[in-house]
């Protein structure tokens, strides 16, 4: 038998963390932590409006158009409009699979909810878009900078900075408990980068050519 690559071992290695992480957080972790920072939230509701779902997926998608547009027009684009299209279309995929699919199988309540009544337990094929597991916004902006880690790894640091910033204030505003925002992030990642790994083969096969 072959063994795994040392891409794949990472991966998986990466996949059991976030898995033990994700569980710990579920059962110990989240509702406590909803509770304490439930004071902070409010005073969040405004970035809230300003980066919800809907604005941050019309960004990219203009911005997504306007570079395949450019590329008609041009016939080409730099490497890094390549990579800012590459990120928006995983990012605006994986958004559409976590909230379309993730999101109805799991059926987990958001902190709201939760801490009106609502138990905090798996409903499994009763959730919704709207539901809280995993993290919607964590997947999409993982995905995003997931591309940029594969093509750029000297960004690496950077982006895992401002993920941690995002998953914070996704917290603090009380929209998601901490185990969301953990799954959201490694689907956003993962995806982010196989699909950055993807397109340099794409690209390497092209070069060959």
């Amino acid at each position: 038998m072959k063994p795994l690559s040392r891409t794949a071992q990472l991966w998986l290695l990466s996949f059991l963390l976030s898995a033990s992480m994700t569980v710990i957080s579920f059962k110990h972790l989240d509702v406590a932590i909803a509770h304490f920072v439930y004071p902070l939230s409010g005073h969040l509701g405004g970035l809230g409006a300003g980066l919800g779902s809907a604005v941050l997926l019309t960004i990219e998608a203009v911005a997504c158009l306007t570079l395949v547009t450019a590329r008609i027009m041009r016939g080409r684009l730099s490497p890094i409009g390549e990579a800012v299209a590459l990120a928006c279309i995983s990012s605006i995929c994986v958004y559409a699979i976590n909230s379309g699919v993730l999101k109805v199988w799991f059926g987990v309540a958001p902190p709201h909810y939760v801490l009106n009544g609502v138990s905090h337990s798996l409903h499994i094929l009763r959730g919704s878009p709207f539901s809280s597991f995993p993290s919607g916004h964590m997947a999409l902006a993982g995905a995003f900078a997931g591309v940029f880690m594969r093509l750029y790894p000297r960004s690496v640091l950077l982006l895992l900075a401002l993920l941690a910033v995002a998953a914070g204030l996704l917290i603090l505003g009380d929209w998601h408990f901490v185990s969301d925002v953990i799954a959201g992030t490694f689907i956003g990642i993962s995806t982010g980068m196989l699909a950055g790994e993807v397109w340099l083969e794409h690209t390497k096969t092209h070069t060959a050519d």
